[in-house]
Formats: C-alpha cells, sequence, structure tokens
C-alpha cells in the first residue's frame, strides 16, 4: 500500500480535540541539563507527577511516571541576561510568537523584543501534544507566565541576599533590579554566570490581566521583518549541504495498489535514481525539476486493492454521500464519541409545542488549501535522524517517525520552522517519513515538497455531514424540544447554547468514504450551521424577530453580550428590501463567544450572491493583543465564506475532479465585505484561544441573510456554488 494510505485507518474527526489541558514534558538527564541551558537561571517543572495522571484519552500520549529525573525546562535567563522562552507549541501564522513573548514580558517587567522564543524544536523544547484547538493561549500562555513568574521572584530572592537589602525594598524594572535609591542592577549581574534552577512552585505570583504592561495591547509581529524581507525560511525553504530532491509516484487512486511499474526510461537521465518499497517508489535527482520530469516518465499499472475503492463506489455522488453517512459506523473506533446529552422526553416537548419543525442540512468535504504545501527535509547521521518540516505536532511526528524506522525517539529530531498555515491540516507526518525513507535508501538528505494537486488529493479533508434537527417552540417564542443529531462531521459545537426542556442532542460517527481529520473550528461550523438557520426558521414560523427570539431563549450572559453588541454595532434590525437581506447567527465553543450580522446583496438575473457587509462581536476573556485578536477574527470570518457560499471537494468515483486553485474555489479579495470586528474585553476572565470560533457564524449569518432578501432557504454548505437559483 502506498505510504499515503497507512494514515487512514482509525484517524478520526476530531481526534485531537481536547476537553482539558495536557502535560507537557522534557525527557532531560541532568547530566546534559547544563550542557544544553550554560550558566545562569533555569525555570523547571518536575514533570513525573503530572506524567502519572495522563490517560492516552483522545489521541494523548500515554507517559506514565518517569520518574524525578524528568525536567520540564521552559525559560534561561543566562549570565549577559538574554531571555530564551522555551514551547512544544508552533507558529502557523496566527502571531502566537508574538502573544507569548507578550506573557513573558509582562512578568520579567522587560520589553518583548528581548524575548527569544524558541518553538516547536524537539531537542530543545518540553513536550507538546501539539497546535490545535485553541490551547496555545489558555495553556501555554499561563504555563509560560508562571516560569517567568518564578524567576522573576528568584531574581528578587538573589538580589536581596546579595546585596543584603529587604526584599520588599527591590522590584523588577526593565530588565533589571532596581533599588529604591534607583540603582539598577541587571538580571546577569545578578546570576553572575551561576549554574541556577528554579522548580515552578504552585501558585507563583503572576501578574493580573487588570495590571499587565506588555500584554494586553496591540504589538506588531516580533518577527515581522525577516517575514517582510524573505530572511526567514519556512519548510519548504530549508537546504542542507548535499541535497536530493524527490517526487513519490502516487496511486491512480485511494486504495489502489500497485500492479507493475517500469523505470528505465526515467533511469536514464542522467543523475537520477528510483527508490522502492513494496509500493511505495520515488524518483530521487539533484534539481526538483529533475526528479519531477523523471516521475513523469515511471509507467505504472494499478489496481483496486481495499474496502476504499468500494467504498468511494457506493458515495460517488452527492445524494448517496450523505444518504451513506447516515449509516452510522458501530464497528469503528471512534464508536466510543458516540456520546449524547439528553434530557426531558422529546416526544413531550413536541407535544406541547405550538409550531413543531423538522429539517436535514448538510456540509460538504472541504479541503485546508494552505499557502504552503507539505514540506520535509530529511538527512541521517548514523541512526540519527533530523527532520525539518511543517506540521503542527513536531513530537506527533517524531513519534510516526520512530514507530515507522523502529527506533527510539531519542534518535530523532524534529524542528518545525514558523510555516505558512495549516488549519488543522498538518496533525500528520506523512511528507516527514516520506522524506526519511528515501533519505535511508539514497544516503543522502532528501528534500520532499508536495505539489498543490498532491495537497489537494492525498491529505485529509474537513469531513462532510448530514445533520437532522427536529424542534418545538410556544406561540410565545419559548423552545420546548430540540432533537440534533450529526452525522460524520464531529461533536465539536453540538450543544446548543438555547435552553431546552427537552434535548437529545447526539454525535455519530459514520464510515467515510475520503480521508477526514481535524480543520479549523472542527465541526463547530456545521452544527452552528444548522442550529442557527434552524432557529432562523423557528423564528420565521413564529413571525419573531431573530434577535428577539434568540434572547428569550438564551441565559448564557456570554452569549448574550455578543449577541446584543454585534445587533447594536450592525444596527438591528436594518432594513431589507427584495434582493437584500440581512441575518444572525451567534454561538459558543471553546471558551469564545460570537455573534454575527451578515448584510446580502442577490443580483435576480445572474443569481450572484455577495455579501455587502459583516459585523462580528467576539469575547474570549482577556484579551492580549487586540489587533492580532481583530485579525484572527477578520481572517476567521474570510475563511469561512469559502465554505459557506462555494468551497466543496468534487469527486468522481474514484477522483478528485478539483485538485487545483483554478477549479477549487476559495475566497478572493472580491468576495471580501467591509469587516467590523467588536471586542469584548473580559479582564476578570481568563483567556481562551481564538483561533478557531470566530469562523463558525459566518455561513448560517449569510444563510439568514439569503431567506430574508429573496425567501430561498439554503440548508447545504456550501449554499451556492454556482451562484443561487431563484
Amino acid at each position: 500500500m502506498n505510504s499515503m494510505l497507512q494514515y487512514e485507518s482509525g484517524f478520526e474527526p476530531e481526534r485531537y480535540e481536547l476537553d482539558e489541558p495536557l502535560p507537557y514534558r522534557l525527557t532531560l538527564r541532568r547530566r546534559k541539563f547544563f550542557q544544553l541551558f550554560g550558566g545562569g537561571i533555569v525555570v523547571i517543572l518536575l514533570a513525573n507527577k503530572i506524567l502519572a495522571q495522563e490517560s492516552g484519552r483522545n489521541g494523548r500520549r500515554r507517559g506514565g511516571n518517569q520518574g524525578a529525573q524528568d525536567i520540564a525546562a521552559w525559560l534561561h535567563i543566562d549570565e549577559s541576561g538574554k531571555i530564551t522562552a522555551y514551547t512544544g507549541k508552533v507558529e502557523v501564522g496566527q502571531n502566537i510568537r508574538t502573544s507569548l513573548s507578550q506573557a513573558v514580558a509582562d512578568e520579567l517587567r522587560v520589553p518583548v523584543e528581548s524575548i527569544t522564543m524558541i518553538m516547536g524544536d524537539t531537542a530543545k523544547v518540553p513536550y507538546d501534544p501539539g497546535t490545535f484547538g485553541s490551547r496555545s493561549t489558555p495553556d501555554m500562555a499561563s504555563q509560560l507566565r508562571r516560569a517567568s513568574a518564578a524567576a522573576r521572584e528568584l531574581l528578587l530572592d538573589m538580589a536581596a541576599k546579595t546585596f543584603s537589602l529587604p526584599r520588599e525594598t527591590l522590584k523588577v524594572e526593565n530588565g533589571t533590579i532596581l533599588e529604591q535609591s534607583g540603582k539598577a542592577h541587571g538580571f546577569g549581574e545578578i546570576t553572575q554566570g551561576e549554574k541556577l534552577t528554579s522548580a515552578i512552585a504552585q501558585n507563583p505570583p503572576v501578574t493580573p490581566a487588570g495590571k499587565w504592561k506588555a500584554a494586553g495591547i496591540a504589538h506588531r509581529k516580533v518577527n515581522g521583518r525577516e517575514l517582510v524581507n524573505g530572511a526567514h525560511k519556512y519548510a519548504s525553504d530549508i537546504a542542507v549541504p548535499g541535497m536530493l530532491h524527490a517526487k513519490v509516484l502516487r496511486p491512480a487512486y485511494p486504495g489502489a495498489t500497485l500492479v507493475s511499474v517500469n523505470t528505465d526510461e526515467a533511469e536514464k537521465n542522467p543523475g537520477l535514481s528510483v527508490v522502492r518499497e513494496g509500493d511505495f517508489v520515488a524518483v530521487v535527482a539533484p534539481l526538483e525539476m529533475d526528479a519531477a520530469r523523471g516521475l513523469k516518465q515511471v509507467n505504472a499499472k494499478w489496481g483496486p486493492g481495499t474496502g476504499t475503492v468500494e467504498l468511494l463506489r457506493a458515495h460517488s455522488t452527492e445524494e448517496k454521500l450523505f444518504e451513506n453517512l447516515k449509516q452510522a459506523d458501530t464497528s469503528s473506533t471512534s464508536s466510543r464519541r458516540n456520546d449524547a446529552t439528553r434530557s426531558g422526553s422529546i416526544k413531550e416537548g413536541l407535544a406541547d409545542a405550538d409550531v413543531r419543525l423538522e429539517k436535514s442540512y448538510t456540509v460538504s468535504y472541504i479541503a485546508h488549501a494552505p499557502m504552503e504545501p507539505r514540506a520535509a527535509v530529511a538527512q541521517w547521521e548514523g541512526d540519527q535522524l533530523t527532520v525539518w518540516t511543517g506540521t503542527q505536532r513536531p513530537f506527533g511526528v517524531r513519534s510516526e517517525l520512530a514507530n515507522h524506522f523502529g527506533i527510539s525517539e531519542d534518535k530523532i529530531h524534529v524542528y518545525m520552522p514558523d510555516t505558512g498555515s495549516a488549519y488543522g491540516g498538518k496533525h500528520t507526518g506523512e511528507a516527514a517519513v516520506e522524506a526519511a525513507r528515501i533519505a535511508k535508501k539514497v544516503g543522502k538528505p532528501v528534500k520532499l515538497v508536495w505539489t498543490r494537486e498532491e495537497e489537494f488529493t492525498w491529505a485529509y479533508f474537513r469531513p462532510a455531514g448530514v445533520i437532522e434537527v427536529s424542534s418545538g417552540a410556544k406561540k410565545g417564542g419559548m423552545l420546548t424540544a430540540w432533537s440534533f443529531h450529526n452525522y460524520n462531521s464531529g461533536g465539536s459545537g453540538i450543544r446548543t447554547p438555547y435552553e431546552v426542556p427537552n434535548q437529545e442532542i447526539q454525535f455519530h460517527p459514520a464510515q467515510a468514504p475520503l480521508r477526514q481529520g481535524s480543520y479549523r473550528g472542527l465541526a463547530a461550523t456545521a452544527n452552528n450551521f444548522a442550529r442557527e438557520s434552524h432557529i432562523d426558521e423557528l423564528a420565521h414560523e413564529l413571525k419573531l424577530d431573530p434577535v428577539q427570539f434568540r434572547l428569550k431563549n438564551l441565559k448564557n450572559e456570554r452569549v448574550r453580550a455578543v449577541l446584543q453588541a454585534a445587533a447594536e454595532k450592525f444596527g438591528w434590525p436594518a432594513k431589507t428590501s427584495p434582493g437584500r437581506g440581512v441575518g444572525i447567527a451567534c454561538g459558543t465553543e471553546k471558551g469564545g463567544y460570537l455573534a454575527t450580522c451578515a448584510e446580502v446583496s442577490v443580483d435576480p438575473a445572474t443569481g450572484k450572491v455577495q455579501v455587502v457587509r459583516a459585523v462580528s462581536a467576539f469575547e474570549c476573556g482577556a484579551i492580549v493583543n487586540p489587533e492580532q485578536l481583530k485579525n484572527q477574527v477578520s481572517g476567521a470570518l474570510i475563511m469561512g465564506l469559502g465554505g459557506a457560499l462555494f468551497e466543496a471537494v468534487h469527486f468522481d468515483n474514484l477522483k478528485m475532479t478539483n485538485a487545483a486553485f483554478s477549479e477549487y474555489r476559495v475566497p478572493r479579495f472580491s468576495d471580501v465585505p467591509e469587516i467590523d470586528v467588536v471586542l469584548l474585553d473580559r479582564k476578570d476572565i481568563p483567556s481562551a484561544g481564538a483561533g478557531e470560533t470566530p469562523i463558525m457564524c459566518i455561513a448560517p449569518a449569510v444563510g439568514n441573510a439569503i431567506f430574508a432578501a429573496t425567501g430561498v432557504r439554503l440548508r447545504s454548505m456550501p449554499m451556492v456554488p454556482k451562484g443561487l437559483k431563484i
């Protein structure tokens, strides 16, 4: 079987969705500890107690008690005063490097620019399960704050002892310990090159949000200059001496097996060689263009090999796809996620209703379409492997490599350069494994960069899904029943924020025909599309204003606050007219609270739908960097327009038919509406992540606006891939 297909087994939608923070680990023996960090202060966490609590659930890595020799090191202040922070989180365009630096700077009372942030390097940073689930801000910023606060307190203790001064007379300011007299001592002067460690206390005195200085304000991207002038190296830019370029032979369709292959013509090219391991075939050459040319000269014949082929044929049309997805896959390991929320009696709730509604909603497969396709450089030195690759899970990729080659993880070094976007699509390490396989065979470093067509065809997709909703409500507007069943697309954001006495909410795994996995916001976009479209349908049946109907059934004050803020900024209720309408949607997920209003215009002659204006109100606790947060909200909204209006993976029997940007429609500049972002800053609430939740309300808001403009109710995403048929 081709290596790309080996990742299909057991890869579930939302496999990496987490419902509580995860532990972190750096296995570092004391003998090597100071060899790595040198003199100065190192802030550590003895991790054995935490590791003993790991459960291995939801994609977690099992740890077990590794003993007190396991040290998680988060911060180093060297003898010159240089500050370095370490994190397994990675930068994929969300600008977390800046906001994490702000957290460290706040606690150490230093400029943000003075922080060096080491990210995603498995040889240097504590173990981290991955950058996903909007956990970087709530988990990692908190951890680095604790480490930095511990370092600050140690510096104060040392200064008081060194200079024989009362500790309460000293303070930390601008990278120095300041005496009451005004005399300042640099951090390096305090440590005097000694090798000192400080364990993080249970509750170090971190700075409350109301007293933040570095955080809570807009700050420019810390490595923005390198990105603008081209100095930054992405994974696809990495080059090492003696490196060769590789291209991999892909099957004719998913599940196919290699019947025969003839490489004679390709091997006539000077300097080109062919690598083969079973069905895995690759062409290697000094130049990428030569490898690509050689691959075209390989003559391969493919035949059906796995049940994937039959599954694809069974789902070969859109109607068949959604019909078959409703057949729950009870045999799958993912069936353990087939959990449900129930209260009261749906039958009694419907009987008590004055208005009843039963509708079905669908969402199509869509691709992640990252700016940078998968890329990896692999280099073997004896039995030691180094890989540079763009991934959201450097430690996960290290594990994949160790499993594939049957070697221990301490022989593998994975480094993740800041990478050109991922959107949940780079959890797996296919390119890294392939590059390492080829490099091991040829005995030289190998670089492998997927083509755009490979990225579209062989990466996993956001799951398609069917969502069935039955509801009931009183004439006055109070909900009495809510039955919500999601087939295949996932359980994220599935619970309703509305107060309903009789509820039944359930996610059903299915046997999916295409490889699927995490996508920005996971299933929250699909579930909010179905729920908020249905809520709007109920409001129309009851002849109630959509905002007032929602408020009647909302007790959650944070949801109410964003709903009212968005409506006020938008000027709700806005005037509508034939061909022009407005819509609204709200929801909560991953600690974020969102409401979005949209205004659309529909050309009756062409059916073209244009989103004219959008307003999103967002609240995620204490705001770390307001400009960065606005960018996140705006970017998510624009990205969400694609899945809402026209993005969809099309396949005919066994092949994807739109595996190029010329055929796969993503949002363009001409699609972008006027956008207003309203941020609600709650300094009394811990910060939550913001990379995912802001995407989830634009689709239902637009769908509701289209209905207001035309009277046409759309229940499938994408809603208008070829324009609206009126």
